[in-house]
């Protein structure tokens, strides 16, 4: 998924508002970026000519779509080019309108929460550098139209006339061995297999005599719509836990204490959390000493299966020969139709949207509905929303998948409900326990190495949650704990002040550091249901006296392994001479990866290292 910002004057701005307002717009040859407002930038159209003459139509859409929106973006901008209604197929005419599409993803990796953050931005707060003004919206579930209707006070989309145009059912992705472990507990098939199932074998762990602990992940509910209706699916599996059948769940059972405390049961086994569940397609393929179990959209798990792409995001084939086959949970689960959905505000009301706009926004949805559209979004891993097309492959056993999808769809909340379990997202998340470790031998002096690691850290430190807790690790020659685990909330001061005093000299026991950071998380108290995590920066060359091996520190990491919190170790190398090979077996054994230290991209270093947390 692209990751683009554009920061565009306020004139340019009113200039494209202009000349969206009366259909006009400037020439365009093709392959330029076309802005919208101060924040977003449709890069998209297809390299084909714009003419004189066309509407401009802007369509913002969620990441996973993103394999084929920008081809059908230029199928729709090349039909008009060559004189073609693009959906009669019949020559244009002199009367007939002309629309142009302009597309954009969310930008900096974000997800479908993010898109609807900034429409909202655009609504209460338009001087905010997070804004989206698009013509269409296409997030992944209809969810978060209603969430942009509610935040922003006012019915920006109609949402009795948004248009489903690919389909995709949330399902829990499980390794094939664990999916026969389970069928053998539970005495049931795959298709019987529901949430009561998960949580047994979240609570009680696996019984092969290789490892107990069930790991489990999923995205942030705040920004993803996967995590969001993860979410809600457990909510209502814990509420019929606890004997309460309401068809459509209420704010009251939300706020029940026994269905929290089982969302947070449930909550308590996550190994791995990410900021969109398009992170995981990078790590997934590890297998099961990754993840047992995941959360994510059927067609992500088709494109793990399949080792294929999505955008610019590669996902990862299955090590081990295994396949990660697809759980339609028995008490219910959600579609995500990624619908379109046309902005109602118009200018004349202080919106941004015309009627030769949203004109153009519904010939380009009966465009995408098309048969033909319909089968390039079947071949990219969605179901189609055209009942005339029939679902094929790549919707097959052999891909993980059940042709029939799911045999139940649970009832949406109410939007209140929603933004309360949100809300309740804090409170029920698993917490961390993170110790920094910063190498401050001799060598990090070389290229600035020290201080680079010394930003990074004080920006990690930053963004961390204050539940969370927080120490501090140095070694060179020898190690030193300078602020013991402790609430972030008090330690981060104390962290950030010790920072700035660091010095770099001497040898490098990187080893020994990592085995006594190890032992001292392992001391703490693990009925805390914490993820705990050792932070590394260094330039991985370990120069001691060899009395610690890296084998020791490799089997120190895989002894956590079997307990419901093992260790993660995530290091971070700095310099170009770093010892990444080291590096590498320390990461491989915590089933991270390694992370360079460049300087010029700690923010997206920082992304990487907190999506684990």
């Amino acid at each position: 998924m692209k990751r683009l910002y554009g920061f565009l004057s306020l004139l340019l701005m009113l200039m494209v508002t202009a000349c969206a307002a009366n259909g006009g717009g400037v020439t365009t040859t093709g392959g330029g970026a076309r802005p919208a407002s101060g924040y977003e930038i449709y890069e998209h159209n297809g390299g084909v000519a714009r003419p004189n003459n066309a509407v401009d139509v802007y369509i913002a859409y969620a990441p996973e779509t993103e394999e084929y929106m920008p081809e059908i973006i230029r199928l729709f901008n090349q039909s008009y080019a060559d004189g073609v209604h693009p959906v009669t197929k019949q020559p244009l005419t002199e009367s007939d309108a002309r629309y142009y599409m302009w597309g954009t993803q969310p930008e900096n990796g974000g997800s479908s929460g993010s898109l609807a953050r900034g429409v909202v931005n655009a609504v209460i707060a338009p001087n905010n550098a997070d804004i989206y003004k698009p013509t269409i919206l296409q997030p992944s579930v209809s969810t978060w139209l209603g969430y942009i209707n509610y935040n922003a006070g006012r019915p920006i989309f109609d949402l009795s006339q948004i248009q489903p145009t690919a389909i995709s059912p949330v399902v829990i992705g499980i390794w094939e061995e664990r999916l026969a472990e389970l069928e053998r507990r539970t005495g049931k098939d795959r298709t019987e297999l529901g949430w009561a199932d998960l949580l047994d074998v979240l609570e009680t762990g696996w019984e092969d005599g290789n490892r107990r602990a069930v790991y489990y992940g999923h995205a942030d509910p705040i920004i993803s719509s996967t995590a969001l209706s993860t979410f809600i699916m457990e909510y209502y599996a814990c509420a019929r836990r606890e004997g309460i059948t309401e068809r459509r769940i209420s704010l009251a059972t939300v706020n029940t204490t026994s269905v929290q405390d089982c969302v947070r049961e449930i909550e308590s086994l996550v190994k791995h959390y990410s900021d969109r569940t398009e992170d995981f397609l990078e790590y997934v393929g590890q297998g099961p000493d990754y993840l047992d179990m995941l959360a994510l959209e059927e067609t992500d798990l088709i494109c793990i299966n399949l080792g294929a792409t999505q955008g610019d995001q590669q996902c990862l084939r299955p090590q081990g020969g295994q396949r990660l086959v697809a759980i339609y949970p028995s008490e219910g689960t959600f579609w995500h139709e990624h619908p379109f959905a046309t902005v109602q505000w118009d200018v004349a009301q202080g919106g941004w949207t015309t009627q030769a706009q949203r004109d153009g926004a519904a010939v380009f949805t009966e465009f995408v509905i098309s048969e033909e559209i319909q089968q390039i979004i079947l071949q990219n891993g969605f179901r189609p929303a055209n009942p005339n097309v029939p679902v094929g492959y790549p919707f097959v056993e052999e891909n993980g998948v059940l042709p029939a999808g799911p045999s139940q769809i649970l009832d949406l909340p109410d939007y209140e409900v929603i933004i309360a379990m949100q809300n309740s997202w804090s409170l029920v998340k698993k917490q961390t326990d993170i110790m920094l470790l910063i190498d401050v031998s001799g060598s990090m002096n070389d290229e600035g190495r020290l201080e680079q690691a010394k930003e990074a850290a004080r920006q990690f430190i930053a963004q961390m949650e204050p539940t969370n807790r927080l120490g501090l690790a140095v070694f060179n020659e020898t190690v030193t704990v300078r602020v013991p685990l402790g609430n972030a909330e008090t330690t981060s001061f104390q962290v950030t002040a010790q920072i700035d005093t660091l010095r770099a000299d001497g040898g490098t026991a990187m080893y020994a550091g990592l085995v006594e950071t190890i032992a001292a998380l392992e001391a703490e108290d693990v009925t805390t249901n914490r993820i705990r995590a050792i932070v590394l920066l260094s330039d991985g060359a370990d120069t001691s006296d060899g009395s610690v091996t890296l084998n020791e520190v490799v089997q120190a990491i895989q002894a956590s392994r079997s307990t419901l919190n093992p260790i993660l170790v995530v290091p971070v190398a700095y310099g170009s001479n770093a010892d990444v090979t080291a590096l590498n077996n320390i990461a491989r054994a915590s089933a991270t990866r390694v992370q360079s230290g460049d300087p010029n991209n700690i923010g997206e270093v920082l992304e990487v290292i907190a999506s684990f947390f």
